[in-house]
C-alpha cells in the first residue's frame, strides 16, 4: 500500500509540534534550575560585595575582576553553598544547636513571623519522619469515589468525635506540587504504596508520564489474596 504523501503544511505542523514537545521538558527544567540559581545568587551577592569592598583600595584590578559579569554570580553561588554547609555543620554541634535554639526563641516572640516560621519548621520535621502506622505515599479516593489520586500522609490523628484514627493527607496538584488539597481520610480507606517520596513527586510533576514500577500494597483491612 502506497504511503500517503504529506503536504508542506502538514509537515510544518508535525515538526512544530515535535519541536514543541521536545522543548517543553527542557524549558521546565531550565526554569526550575534558573530559579534556584537566582535564589542562590541573590543570597550570596551581598557577601561577595562585602569581600570585594576592602580590595578596591589596594587591588582595584582584582576587585573589578571579581565583580565581572560572570564571576560575581558564580562566587555568590559558591558563597551561599558554603554558608549552607557551615549552617548544616553547626546544627550538628552542641554550640550550634544552642545558638539555633536561641534564634528560634527570638523568632517565636515576634508576631506573625513566629506563626510562619513555626509552621514551616513543623512541616520540614513532618516530611523528614515517617508517619506512624502508615506509609508516606498513599492512594485515596479523590475527587470522587472510585477515582484515585496520589497523596502524602502528613500525620495520623484521632477523629474528634469517635476517636478512630484518621490520616491528614496532602494531595499535590500537577505540575506544581506546592499547591494542593488537604483531606482527612480514615485509615481503612487508604491504599498504601511502595513508592518513595521522590518517585511520587516525579510522578506528579511529570503529569503521570514517569510512573514508579512498584505496585500498590493491598488495601488496609483486606486479607491476603487467596492462593
Amino acid at each position: 500500500m502506497a504511503r500517503s504523501r504529506r503536504t508542506p503544511a502538514s509537515r510544518f505542523q508535525r515538526y512544530i509540534l515535535t519541536g514543541l514537545f521536545t522543548a517543553i521538558p527542557l524549558w521546565v527544567t531550565w526554569v526550575i534550575f534558573a530559579f534556584f540559581l537566582h535564589q542562590l545568587t541573590r543570597i550570596g551577592r551581598p557577601w561577595v560585595k562585602a569581600i570585594v569592598q576592602p580590595l578596591q583600595g589596594q587591588w582595584p584590578e582584582v576587585a573589578r575582576w571579581l565583580e565581572s559579569g560572570w564571576l560575581e554570580p558564580l562566587l555568590a553561588i559558591l558563597v551561599t553553598l558554603a554558608l549552607l554547609y557551615l549552617l548544616g555543620w553547626a546544627a550538628t554541634r552542641v554550640a550550634g544547636r544552642r545558638l539555633l535554639a536561641l534564634l528560634e526563641a527570638i523568632l517565636e516572640r515576634i508576631p506573625l513571623i513566629e506563626k510562619v516560621y513555626g509552621a514551616t519548621r513543623q512541616l520540614i520535621r513532618v516530611m523528614q519522619e515517617r508517619p506512624e502506622g502508615v506509609e508516606r505515599v498513599v492512594l485515596i479516593d479523590f475527587p470522587s469515589q472510585g477515582m484515585k489520586t496520589v497523596g502524602l500522609v502528613m500525620r495520623v490523628l484521632p477523629h474528634p468525635a469517635t476517636g478512630m484514627p484518621m490520616a491528614a493527607v496532602y494531595v499535590p496538584t500537577t505540575p506544581n506540587p506546592t499547591s494542593g488539597y488537604l483531606e482527612l481520610v480514615p485509615l481503612d480507606r487508604i491504599e498504601e504504596t511502595n513508592w518513595s517520596l521522590d518517585e511520587a513527586m516525579t510522578f506528579i510533576i511529570s503529569g503521570g508520564a514517569v510512573a514508579p514500577g512498584a505496585p500498590a500494597k493491598p488495601d488496609r483491612g483486606q486479607g491476603a489474596p487467596p492462593a
